[in-house]
């Protein structure tokens, strides 16, 4: 076993106590499986000829892993993912990208999309539930915008109807309301979970997949 300095294990010991206290939030066992990886690539890679660990060796090893910061990023945002494939929730799944989005734009744009896809899920079923509480205003109309041009509007029936608007669908929006928001809800969740499975599997932990084992026994797991 290769000998290590003094200033090597202070060196170590600083980045490591750094990178821990930033991945709050990851399970304490897998916090400590990644942390001895870790501590075990640094010590292999700054060996010299296996016989001693040096500072300098060590530094290298370290600017090579990037700031502490930047590494619990990306093991933080492996662990986001790992949760949301495991989950069929839509709550789940946006409280997930949400905290993905405050770590990648990747995140940010899969969490509008699920934004958009939900509110409009959601709002084609309010739509079909509140239609028997507000029969002549809840439904989906055509309005007037100017001389030749018009927009639909979804509406939820709170408001007076419009003067010069015509429901499209009358009570057909029971049902179309409920299939269609039925399906956006279910579209937007498969969506969101098959680019979390895409963008974890195209993704490459530093440094050479160091907690590639723990990250198998996840899969294990979830199978």
């Amino acid at each position: 076993m290769a000998r290590v300095t003094g200033d090597a294990q202070q060196k170590i010991d600083a980045y490591l106590a750094m990178l821990r206290k930033r991945l709050r939030g990851i399970d304490e066992q897998d916090v400590r499986e990644i942390i001895e990886e870790l501590r075990s690539h640094i010590l292999d890679r700054a060996s010299v000829s296996g016989e001693e660990v040096t500072a300098t060796g060590v530094g290298a090893t370290l600017s090579a892993l990037g700031r502490p910061e930047q590494l619990a990023t990306e093991y933080l945002t492996d662990n986001l993912l790992a949760m949301a494939e495991v989950t069929r929730s839509p709550v789940r799944i946006l409280e997930i990208l949400f905290r993905w989005a405050s770590l990648s734009v990747a995140g940010f744009f899969v969490f509008l999309g699920a934004i958009v896809g939900y509110f409009l899920g959601t709002a084609f079923i309010l739509c079909a539930l509140l239609k028997p509480v507000h029969p002549q205003t809840a439904g989906l109309w055509i309005l007037p915008a100017g001389t030749e041009d018009s927009t639909i509007s979804l509406r939820l029936g709170f408001a007076n109807a419009p003067p010069d608007g015509r429901e499209l669908l009358g009570w057909w929006i029971v049902p179309i309301g409920l299939v269609v928001g039925c399906g956006l809800v279910m579209l937007t969740t498969r969506f969101g979970l098959w680019y979390v499975r895409r963008y974890r599997k195209s993704r490459i932990l530093p440094p050479d997949k160091p907690d590639e084992k723990h990250r198998r026994g996840s899969n294990e797991q979830i199978d």
